[in-house]
C-alpha cells in the first residue's frame, strides 16, 4: 500500500476504466460504420454541402476517438498487468514510481507527477 490508495482498490479502479475505454472503442466502432453505412449512396462530394460537416470529417473524428481509447486500452492494461505482477509503475520520462494516488487519480498517467508539474511549468513560461 502507498499512501491512501489499496492495490486492490486501484487495481478495480483500472479495470473500470478499461472497460469504459473499452466501451468507447464499441462505440467508435459503431459509429464509423454507421458512417459508412450513410454514405453508401450519398454524394461522394460533401465538401460544399451546406447541411453540416463532411464524410471526411467525421471519418477523422471518430478515428481520432478510436485511436484515443486505443491507446488508453494499451496504457492501463499495462498498468494492470504491472500491478498484478506487484512490480511498480514507473515514469516513461524518469523513471521514477509513479505513486498509486496519482494512478487512481489520472489511470491513463504515463508520467510522475514531478515531471508533469516541471513540463507544465516550461510551457507556461514558454521554454
Amino acid at each position: 500500500m502507498t499512501g491512501t490508495v489499496e492495490l486492490r482498490d486501484l487495481e478495480v479502479a483500472l479495470e473500470a476504466e478499461r472497460q469504459r475505454a473499452a466501451q468507447r472503442l464499441v462505440d467508435a466502432d459503431a459509429e464509423f460504420e454507421e458512417i459508412v453505412a450513410a454514405t453508401r449512396n450519398a454524394n461522394a462530394d460533401d465538401e460544399h454541402d451546406p447541411e453540416g460537416s463532411t464524410i471526411a470529417y467525421e471519418r477523422a473524428r471518430v478515428a481520432t476517438l478510436r485511436a484515443k481509447a486505443v491507446g488508453s486500452l494499451a496504457v492501463i492494461e499495462g498498468q494492470l498487468a504491472r500491478l498484478r505482477r506487484g512490480t511498480h509503475i514507473s515514469c516513461e520520462r524518469c523513471g521514477a514510481e509513479i505513486v498509486l494516488e496519482r494512478i487512481a487519480a489520472v489511470p491513463t498517467t504515463r508520467h510522475c507527477i514531478a515531471c508533469v508539474t516541471t513540463r507544465t511549468t516550461r510551457l507556461s513560461r514558454g521554454d
